[in-house]
């Protein structure tokens, strides 16, 4: 009887292990949903975010095998839409909640937008090439890859401050709708020129280059083939897959419902300011990615790193801005980019920063460190503004 029952816990350990995301994502929504309904908030908020960051993991390890099905630049389009479609979740139910006219929530979801970056940028990145650099001392990348992605952060970091600066003119509220609504409009266009200039122009910016791909083989050499776990996602056709990511979104949506109806109040009674509210949020939808940067990064694929936060981080400014501002208008929100000057402050140096630690096309654990510390002085400001 022992030897019968063995393999079956073993089986059960074992399933669970694959896809522990995937239970506690659905189990812990549904309970997200029972604490709704009998008004216990402050424990709805927190199952809420657990569940949503367990199902961020889970269309976080699909998109991953899409991405390796797809290569690069594709492969990371497929992360950072998934990703970046949570963001966009997650932010427009803090605006459509009840009493989303109120200046907290409104200011929620402004730092949420540029929290989101900050955490590609620094936490993320800072994270995956600090464990890269201790696992292999030095990774190399594409160069053309950073100094492309940094030269579009920081021209839409400026576009961001446009807005801002028009708040010291005459009648300041018309023209901050109207620039507000022109830059959205801007970035949107751009961001065509960029997917087109990704994917057609110059794709070979985005790719290994063939020195890094060379010693990623030698690193190899003699390392044993770790066996492939037979994850049932790795059977399914990419359709069917992709299926299942947008299941996945719709039920993160229904969970992000309740906890931007019961997190606001929450984050008010707790006296945790807008700043630190919308990086606790950024930190919730930028979590599936985390998980793959670092993943990548101990398998020696910095430039996979690189793509992820830096894309993300363009993804972040040039759809989620234009995305939101289209569901604040036809949902009758008055929701303007006004970003304070710590938020485009912070999003300035973030990009001044990765351009000077990856513009050599080489990283190391210290210049993981830089942002990981850059991100640790946001957060103190974040919290006390």
């Amino acid at each position: 009887m022992e030897s019968s029952d063995k393999p079956s816990s073993l089986h059960l350990s074992d399933l669970f292990s694959a896809y522990w995301d995937i239970f506690f994502g659905i189990i812990f929504g549904i309970l997200a949903f029972l604490s709704h309904t009998k008004g216990l908030t402050y424990t709805s908020t927190i199952l809420a975010a657990i569940s949503i960051g367990a199902l961020s993991v889970t269309i976080s390890e699909i998109a991953e095998i899409l991405a390796e099905r797809l290569g690069e630049p594709y492969g990371s389009f497929v992360l950072t839409f998934s990703a970046v479609a949570v963001e966009i979740l997650l932010l427009f139910m803090i605006l459509n909640g009840e009493g989303h006219s109120t200046v907290e929530s409104l200011a929620t979801v402004k730092s949420g937008i540029i929290s989101a970056v900050i955490v590609d940028m620094n936490v993320l990145l800072g994270l995956a090439v600090f464990v890269g650099g201790l696992a292999f001392k030095e990774q190399e990348h594409n160069e053309d890859t950073s100094s492309t992605y940094t030269t579009i952060l920081f021209v839409s970091a400026l576009a961001l401050l446009v807005p801002s600066l028009l708040q010291f003119s005459d009648n300041p509220e018309e023209k901050l709708t109207k620039a507000s609504v022109i830059i959205s409009v801007m970035l949107i266009l751009f961001y065509v020129i960029i997917y087109i200039f990704q994917t057609k122009t110059h794709s070979h910016f985005f790719k290994s280059t063939a020195r890094s791909r060379i010693m990623r083989m030698k690193r190899k050499i003699g390392e044993e083939e770790e066996e492939e776990e037979h994850y049932i996602f790795d059977k399914f056709p990419n359709f069917l897959n992709l299926f299942i990511i947008f299941l996945l979104i719709l039920y993160v949506g229904f969970v992000a419902e309740i906890f931007a109806t019961d997190g606001m109040p929450v984050f008010k009674e707790l006296g945790i300011s807008t700043g630190l509210a919308g990086l606790i949020i950024a930190i919730i939808s930028v979590s599936p990615e985390l998980f793959t940067a670092i993943k990548a990064a101990k398998d020696d694929q910095i430039q996979r790193v690189i793509n992820i936060a830096m894309g993300a981080s363009t993804v972040s400014i040039l759809l989620t801005v234009p995305i939101l501002m289209f569901l604040a208008y036809i949902n009758h929100i008055h929701f303007t980019l006004d970003f304070n000057s710590l938020q485009i402050g912070a999003l300035i140096f973030t990009v001044i920063l990765a351009w000077k630690t990856t513009d050599d096309g080489e990283t190391n654990y210290i210049e993981g460190i830089s942002h990981l510390m850059l991100f640790s002085c946001f957060a103190v400001i974040a919290a006390l503004y």
